[in-house]
């Protein structure tokens, strides 16, 4: 069963068409990878699928629930699309810690504020603190970073601080896990504790978007990938196929001139 759906999905600033017609489905517990070159409309797309950008045209569709309708004003009722962001966790490129905040407040601030929008909060507050603490303490023990609890963001490095911004986003047990290039900020030697931590929850069948110039962890990790060129899916398929055997020629010119950088 298809847990994410997309399609048709346009995107135009001003006169640029970043994404012309975009279409894919992803299946629950598989891991897809976006790769292609910048500027190819790989970010827009995640932040389309987040709601960070409306598209022109399209559905997005979540277990078969439609969150998003171009052609239904409905579905973009700004109150309605902050609910929807729910079902995905993001994970930018930087880490966008909040540097007042130990790595374990980071963590439990989103659930703790939602919570506080549900009836009988005030009542139960301290039972719900306590739930959400020992969640956050589970996903840092998760991202072996049990030791870090009481760190502040400039006390980690940039793996680390990675590493809480991905608890972070599971902490909303999102349905689907997104990531934004999440070693780009990275120095080489911090780059695979945090692939590693990827790895790990796709082995564990977490459903994962992940945007990524990592071609070798893409062909290992992902169970799909989609190369995009100009704003268009120039193919898609099976990861190891695609990266090993692309079928078509633009895709073989792009894996050409990385595997040449």
């Amino acid at each position: 069963m298809a847990i994410l759906t997309a399609t048709g999905i346009t995107k135009t600033f001003g006169r640029t068409e970043v994404l012309k017609g975009i279409s894919f489905s992803l299946e629950e517990g598989q891991a897809l990878a976006i790769i292609g070159s910048s500027g190819s409309g790989k970010t827009t797309l995640l932040r389309c699928l987040n709601f960070l950008e409306t598209p022109g045209q399209g559905v997005i569709s979540v277990r078969d629930e439609v969150l998003f309708d171009a052609a239904d004003p409905a579905t973009q009722r700004e109150r309605e699309v902050r609910k929807k962001r729910l079902h995905f966790g993001l994970v930018f490129q930087a880490f966008h810690l909040f540097p007042q905040y130990t790595a374990l407040q980071n963590i439990t601030l989103a659930k703790d504020l939602l919570a506080r929008e549900q009836p009988g909060y005030k009542a139960r507050r301290k039972a719900i603190q306590a739930e959400n603490e020992a969640q956050a303490r589970e996903l840092l023990a998760q991202m072996g970073l049990a030791g870090r609890a009481d760190h502040y963001p400039h006390q980690l490095s940039g793996g680390q601080q990675q590493r809480v911004a991905i608890a972070r986003a599971l902490a909303l047990q999102p349905d689907v896990l997104c990531f934004d290039e999440p070693t780009s900020a990275l120095d080489p030697e911090l780059t695979g504790e945090v692939l590693r931590v990827i790895r790990g929850l796709a082995e564990q069948k977490t459903t994962m978007v992940i945007v990524t110039h990592e071609m070798a962890f893409a062909r290992d990790v992902a169970d799909q990938v989609i190369f995009m060129d100009n704003g268009v899916i120039v193919e898609q398929g099976d990861a190891r196929q695609v990266i090993n055997h692309p079928a078509q020629e633009r895709t073989r010119q792009f894996l050409s001139r990385y595997a040449q950088s």
